[in-house]
């Protein structure tokens, strides 16, 4: 992974700050993801659009004007013990594009801070557990939706 996202950033991606994000997930969805690849498929749909989104944003600029930023995603399906643990690991230009006149012009995004990152995860965590509760896949709790995000989890160590 560390050489991909190294030739990624030295050859690939423009001269602009990378932002990396993890994504991981509960056990019962590691198992779901690995059993049914286009669960993962809409699962990173929906993450991809909720980062750029708040990329975007945080750049001061807005979907609804046509900015734009981009990303690349590694499926990662094992960890380095070789137990199944499929999780994404997400490079996204730290900023947008706004496209006015001819040229883009490429706007930082501000650093977020840890109440914004909490929202941020909130808000997917959400938008992830109703990909598979609406294809019949996962019976979504209303009471707890983040499967395993207790007091002491790695929520709070944001």
């Amino acid at each position: 992974m560390v050489e991909s996202a190294a030739h990624l950033v030295d050859h690939v991606f423009p001269e602009v700050p990378i932002r990396q994000f993890v994504l991981t997930s509960p056990f019962p969805l590691r198992l779901l993801f690995a059993a049914q690849p286009e669960a993962l498929s809409r699962v990173l749909e929906v993450v991809k659009r909720g980062i750029s989104a708040f990329l975007i944003r945080h750049s001061g600029l807005t979907v609804a004007a046509g900015a734009k930023t981009g990303a690349v995603t590694l499926i990662q399906r094992f960890s380095s013990a070789l137990n199944l643990n499929v999780h994404l690991h997400m490079l996204f230009l730290d900023g947008a594009y706004a496209f006015r006149g001819e040229r883009p012009t490429f706007h930082c995004a501000r650093r977020p801070d840890h109440e914004e990152l909490k929202q941020l995860l909130n808000t997917l965590s959400w938008r992830i557990v109703r990909v598979p509760a609406r294809r019949g896949l996962l019976i979504a709790d209303p009471v707890e939706p983040f499967l395993d995000f207790a007091p002491g989890s790695s929520l709070d160590h944001l």
